[in-house]
């Protein structure tokens, strides 16, 4: 079994969270340069704060919070590394620290019908709308977060 570690994004990681994220077989990007390694770098050291998932020096999963938008930017873990928990992982590490900093609610945005949407479902999310191209709007509360810790 692979050691697994769980640590704050470095500048640095962003070709390998590059890679996860072209990786993933569902909520994939219609064109891999809709994000470049400026957006990442935005995002998780600007607007927020991100968390990789590293086994023997590679970056198999990452989240990344935006404060200014209150919202979950990612969530992605390599396929070959799925069922592992470290999706569990990278979501509680990221929401533990996303209300620490507010106690506004959180939202993301994932595809319908997606091992994501049943994820996030049995995680406390509440399903609030439509967001984008179809996608199913979550939202998170501070008191739900915090009474699902308890």
């Amino acid at each position: 079994m692979h050691t697994i570690k769980i640590r704050e994004a470095r500048p640095e990681d962003i070709p390998q969270i590059q890679i996860v994220r072209n990786s993933v077989k569902e909520n994939t990007l219609s064109d891999p340069a809709l994000v470049t390694d400026a957006d990442c770098h935005e995002f998780l050291f600007e607007r927020g704060k991100g968390w990789v998932c590293e086994t023997e020096s590679q970056i198999v999963g990452f989240s990344v919070a935006d404060l200014k938008e209150n919202n979950i930017w990612a969530l992605f873990v390599h396929p070959d590394f799925e069922n592992l928990g470290i999706g569990r992982k990278l979501h509680d590490c990221m929401l533990d620290w996303y209300f620490e900093q507010t106690k506004e609610d959180v939202w993301l945005g994932t595809s319908p019908k997606t091992r994501a949407e049943t994820f996030y479902r049995k995680s406390g999310w509440q399903e609030t709308g439509v967001h984008g191209k179809g996608e199913i709007k979550f939202e998170m509360t501070y008191n739900n977060w915090k009474n699902r810790k308890s």
